[in-house]
């Protein structure tokens, strides 16, 4: 089930609302309709089935709930001009609105407890006035059944305080940890850090680590008045009011013919890969309207309680935004928990698991104790593998930057289904039609035909037959299906993107981010420090802050992309190695004492290049991953998401580079400058540069991908999983040593299990998405050579999938739940490559396979050449076509006759011997054609298909808009409402006229 929320226009905008008769003219009080019905029991962070077995959940406090009178149903449009007396209206609301807001909502100052290492307030509410709480709280459905007894209540705030999740007094929730060592000289920074926390309404308290004498641990609880201050100050959207209208208008103006459909889909088999609702009480839909939180407001909103009122990622949300904002030294730029982190007077900052992430009851009998259990019971079990994600789970304990990432992720997973099974497809026809082809047939056939030395000293004369092998795994990639395999995954590539926008757009209106994109981003603590003494207004915010000058934004730039450029010719001098290596073994190779290295020394050759070439392409990674974070610091940008942006975009380049480099030589360079036989080129005159196989090049190009593809993603599967798993054994061993027995582990609280695993990775997410694009590259850009690719890369991301699932729940500590709406620079990125995809394969198609070449001899030189189609009998005679003749008695190495090598020359005994015939030229002229025809026609496909996909779908377009008029007089009526019960309260009599 999806949420459904609308964007909320502000309050000023409602004076130019029509109304109605019966709301102007008549005498009793405005009543509430049901439009402004509560969304009882939606805003609970846990449900019923949940909170039932939880061992962290606070008892709800019953609420004295507020009995609104129902609104008179009749009413009818306006047909005289209300315009000016809503204006006026609007005002007067908009006025009593301010001095409520000054009187009832003031900020309280917390008291601060007197003990050194324990900071609490007695009162988490503080100086918040009770009755306009009891006035405020709508009483939960479930809380009108019959309440626990005292002494469960007080075994179960017991149980809650040891399970790690709550202050030392049971109540209040630990929303944030801080941890550092006592050995730390950095004492009066931490003192004042601490000091100015407890100042802006947090509340602290201290408590040594069970494992290590040296460590503290600093727990943070945000009380209500402070989330209620921040979050409206982050503009952070809750929910008030229940969405019960566009459903129900949906479904009378639906068609007969689609209501028969879904009847009819209700009788077929449940879907396999949906998730149980049974099982995952949390997926119930929350389906309420949400806006702004607003405490001059506090009455619009949903608050069934105050303690699950704010979800668990949205209390460490704020809290984090405390820690960012809070000095800890006089100055501008002295302020942050990032410095503090830096400097080591903290060792580490993170937000608290949900407790422990295994049970020992089963979840089907006993329930989720947890979030975190219920994700890892549904999510990062492999026996999950074949079910949808539950994002709106992960989306609620991770955040929604998280969420969109396997949100993504899946998508991605999902629509590379129909890649792979065409790609099977075009494998299988190549496998079945092997034995069937003409050019593998002649090939196996030609007993006589000898071929050319391919090297110089110790390479014999071959058989055009001993190349049998390698002719019929050519065909299984470079068949018929190979051009339509091309041009359907540039179709892909262009509709996996559109339809992508489409599912970012619901799932952006689903999680309330609609509005968020407008917010205005802090600077990073970096800029502020490098930049203090040069300050301009922002045209956003109207405020000074910190500038770059352009002169020093562009030599830094300068500085940034020589590196760049150098980093890319280092990439180039490796690949440049892997040549020089190949030309020096292809002759160790060929005169090897074992005969089966002897025989197949071009395999041998190929494989051991390929596997160094990885080796290099692995450890250059490491040095730049540390270039590039050099490079973008030296930039200083001026938020984290351009710090981010301009970080990815140079470890893509690098990474890009250094994967395809050698791939790109392969494809386009191996061979086609060799020259003949008797005038081969050389470099350094010393090694004869490379020539293809008899077979072409193209077995080389499938090898040094698959092997490339395979080893990375094996390699990227244990640096994701089994080497976090050896830190924490090996954490847990160090444990041990210290004589800590297991009885202890089991007993350690949660904050200090959060300690001993792993932090999430330095740069977050950037590398998870680094890893799939690059993949996406690998899946689109040579696919006409390799069309396993996309298989590979379907069940590398199954495994991936539940890989990156395991790894967030059990073994990362629990990441700052942050904020996104999009997967920011990646999806330019993926454009490029999507464009990159078209050409390369062309030019593969066009250059590298015999596509061309075979089409060509099928047409103007075949035995079909008058009949104007083409089948395998139209490719008789071609290999002998495809191969030139040379006179063995040139090279001067004893040999005698002639033998054949791959090229389009004429013969030794015509009158320009060993110069370019005709047919050549004919074949080039048909690869430059081919390569115009296909990148305008798959190109004009591509444009047609983005232009046909809407960004936005149209219902969802109409569901905001409906909900936008909806909340609009929502809104109002809750004015007043509102209005009414206060003039009530204070004793005034109502007249004809608006409030």
């Amino acid at each position: 089930m999806v949420h459904h929320s609308g964007s909320i226009q502000s309050f000023r905008q409602q004076k130019g609302m029509n109304t109605s008769k019966s709301e102007t003219m008549k005498e009793h009080p405005l009543k509430p309709s049901r439009r402004s019905m509560p969304c009882l029991a939606q805003s609970q962070t846990h449900p019923q089935s949940l909170s039932k077995h939880s061992s962290f959940l606070q008892p709800n406090r019953v609420q004295p709930q507020l009995q609104p009178q129902p609104l008179s149903a009749g009413t009818s449009i306006a047909t005289v001009d209300v315009v000016s007396e809503r204006a006026k209206v609007m005002e007067t609301l908009e006025n009593n609105l301010l001095k409520l807001s000054d009187t009832e909502y003031s900020d309280p100052f917390l008291d601060v407890g007197k003990d050194k290492d324990t900071y609490t307030d007695d009162s988490e509410h503080g100086n918040y006035d009770a009755r306009t709480d009891q006035s405020l709280l709508i009483q939960n459905k479930l809380a009108r059944q019959k309440t626990e007894p005292r002494t469960k209540s007080s075994l179960k705030s017991d149980a809650m305080a040891s399970s790690g999740l709550f202050f030392k007094d049971g109540k209040k929730r630990i929303d944030y940890i801080l941890v550092y060592k006592k050995s730390s000289p950095q004492v009066e920074k931490r003192s004042t850090f601490e000091k100015n926390l407890r100042a802006e309404g947090l509340m602290l308290e201290r408590e040594p680590a069970v494992t290590n004498s040296d460590i503290m641990f600093v727990k943070i609880h945000c009380p209500w008045e402070t989330l209620c201050k921040y979050a409206e100050r982050m503009n952070i959207r809750m929910p008030f009011r229940k969405k019960c209208y566009y459903t129900d208008w949906r479904s009378k103006t639906m068609g007969s013919l689609q209501r028969n459909i879904r009847e009819l889909k209700s009788w077929l088999p449940r879907n396999p890969m949906k998730l149980d609702k049974e099982a995952l009480p949390d997926l119930e839909e929350t389906d309420c309207y949400t806006a702004p939180f607003s405490r001059a407001r506090m009455h619009h909103f949903t608050i069934n309680n105050k303690d699950s009122f704010f979800s668990n990622s949205t209390r460490s949300r704020i809290v984090h935004h405390v820690l960012q904002r809070t000095k800890y030294e006089d100055g501008k730029s002295k302020m942050g928990i990032n410095r503090l982190l830096n400097n080591g007077t903290y060792e580490a900052a993170f937000p608290p698991h949900e407790g422990s992430h295994k049970s020992r009851h089963p979840i089907k009998t006993h329930g989720a104790q947890n979030h975190r259990h219920l994700l890892y019971e549904r999510w990062a079990q492999w026996g999950m593998w074949y079910k949808y994600q539950p994002l709106d789970l992960i989306r609620r304990y991770f955040g929604e930057k998280i969420g969109l990432y396997f949100a993504w992720l899946g998508w991605y997973t999902g629509m590379l289904i129909p890649a792979a099974l065409v790609g099977l497809f075009v494998f299988l026809y190549g496998l079945f039609t092997m034995d069937s082809s003409q050019v593998s047939k002649e090939i196996c056939e030609a007993n006589e035909t000898i071929m050319c030395p391919m090297c110089e000293r110790n390479c014999t004369l071959q058989k055009l037959n001993e190349s049998c092998i390698y002719a019929k795994v050519t065909h299984l990639f470079d068949n018929g299906g190979t051009v339509f395999f091309a041009i359907f995954m540039a179709i892909w590539a262009t509709v996996f993107l559109e339809f992508w926008k489409r599912r970012r757009a619901v799932l952006t209106y689903d999680w309330d981010l609609i509005d968020w994109e407008d917010e205005e981003e802090e600077l990073r603590p970096q800029f502020e420090a490098k930049y203090s003494q040069v300050e301009r207004v922002n045209p956003i915010t109207g405020k000074p802050e910190p500038f770059q000058p352009f002169p020093d934004k562009l030599s830094r730039l300068m500085v940034s992309v020589s590196g760049i450029f150098f980093m890319i010719s280092l990439v180039l001098t490796a690949v440049f190695a892997v040549v020089v290596y190949r030309l020096v073994a292809m002759e160790q190779f060929a005169s090897f004492k074992w005969y089966f290295i002897k025989k197949y020394w071009q395999f041998a050759t190929s494989g051991t290049g390929v596997c160094i070439n990885f080796m290099i392409i692995m450890s250059l990674n490491v040095v730049y991953e540390k270039v590039a974070y050099l490079l973008t610091d030296l930039e200083h940008p001026r938020t984290e998401s351009e710090w981010e942006n301009s970080f990815a975009l140079k470890m893509f380049l690098f990474q890009f580079v250094n994967l395809n480099s050698s791939i790109f030589y392969i494809a386009f360079f191996l061979g086609r400058f060799a020259g003949r036989p008797g005038k081969y080129n050389k470099l350094f005159n010393r090694w004869r540069l490379e020539e293809c196989h008899p077979s072409g090049c193209l077995i080389d190009l499938c090898l040094q991908m698959g092997v490339i593809m395979v080893l990375k993603q094996m390699w990227n599967n244990f640096m994701e999983l089994g080497y976090p798993l050896l830190q924490n054994w090996w954490s847990r061993r160090k444990m041990k040593r210290r004589g800590q027995s297991m009885e202890n582990k089991i007993s350690l609280p949660q904050w200090e299990k959060d300690w001993n695993l792993q932090p999430m990775n330095l740069h977050g997410l950037m590398d998870e998405y680094l890893e799939m694009v690059l993949q996406f590259g690998f899946t689109t850009i040579f696919v006409a050579a390799f069309p396993l690719a996309p298989l590979l890369a379907l069940l590398n991301n199954i495994i991936e999938i539940r890989l990156d699932a395991y790894k967030f729940v059990t073994q990362w500590r629990r990441p700052m739940p942050a904020r996104a709406t999009d997967i920011g620079i990646w999806y330019g990125i993926l454009e490029g490559i999507g464009v990159l995809a078209v050409i390369t394969n062309a030019f593969v198609i066009a250059i590298t396979s015999d596509y061309i070449p075979r089409f060509v001899y099928a047409y103007k030189y075949g035995p079909c050449t008058d009949q104007g189609y083409r089948q395998e009998k139209c490719l008789k005679g071609y290999v002998n076509s495809s191969l030139s003749v040379f006179d063995l008695s040139e090279l001067g190495m004893g040999y005698s006759g002639y033998c054949r090598y791959r090229d389009y020359r004429a013969p030794p005994w015509s009158s320009t011997p060993y110069e370019f015939t005709l047919q050549f030229w004919h074949v080039l002229a048909a690869r430059l054609a081919f390569i115009i025809v296909f990148e305008h026609l798959v190109f004009g496909i591509k444009s047609f298909i983005a232009y046909l996909i809407p960004d936005i779908p149209k219902d969802l377009c109409d569901r905001m808009r409906r909900e936008k008029y909806l909340v609009q007089e929502m809104m109002y009526e809750a004015e007043l409402e509102h209005l009414q019960r206060e003039r009530k309260k204070n004793g005034k009599q109502y007249h004809h006229e608006w409030p």
